[in-house]
């Protein structure tokens, strides 16, 4: 795996500005030979961020332009897809709702369990999961998850745990990863689901506040 390769690289030379700068420069430059490969899929992540600018009348534009850059920089972990499919679109789209979701009022927390739901099933049914698809879904939730406890959350031991559960597990793979110079898979519980409770708690608190 390309990212495998370039985490152990930079492992392998400790880290050091140097390693740091060429670890940069190579993966931007893989990341633009994979995205010129994939001119629909990114086509389909412009088209949907640009909607969310529209949508959300110019609000937000580094939180969109943040989301761009990283949807496209790992257009490679579509593999052999050539388009992101409904299941990817749903995630990118709930990682843009702070910036178009303003009009979702209380709902949209729902909207988000919804949307977390969907892409799940539609990605199993298609046939189509990817690591893409993986790490989109679990950047998507800490992203939105976060900004809708900080934003609007009044409790802080619910915030506390909220950013706990969507922050520090984000950080902890980050880190783990370096340190072991090879990208590490987030666990995913079979049964238990913490950061899936919390997040049911957290859109309907939102809902029952006007």
């Amino acid at each position: 795996m390309a990212t495998d390769a370039l985490l152990a690289l930079l492992r392998t030379e400790g880290w050091r500005p140097a390693a740091w700068a060429r670890f940069v420069g190579l993966a931007g430059e893989r990341s633009l030979r994979e995205a010129a490969r994939r001119p629909r899929a990114l086509v389909e992540v412009s088209v949907l961020h640009g909607a969310a600018l529209v949508v959300g009348r110019g609000r937000g534009r580094w939180w969109t332009t943040t989301s761009w850059t990283l949807a496209v920089a790992h257009l490679g972990m579509l593999e052999g897809r050539r388009s992101l499919g409904p299941a990817n679109a749903l995630s990118l789209s709930r990682a843009l709702l702070p910036v178009a979701g303003d009009g979702l009022g209380r709902w949209v927390g729902v909207v988000a369990v919804a949307s977390d739901l969907a892409d799940g099933q539609l990605a199993r049914r298609r046939g189509c999961v990817t690591p893409f698809g993986a790490y989109a879904d679990s950047l998507a939730d800490a992203a939105f998850w976060t900004w809708l406890t900080v934003r609007h959350e009044p409790s802080r031991v619910v915030r506390a745990a909220a950013l706990a559960l969507w922050t520090l597990p984000v950080g902890a793979i980050a880190v783990a990863s370096l340190a072991r110079g090879q990208l590490i898979e987030r666990p995913h519980p079979a049964v238990l689901r913490p950061a899936a409770a919390m997040q049911a708690l957290v859109a309907l608190r939102r809902l029952a506040r006007s």
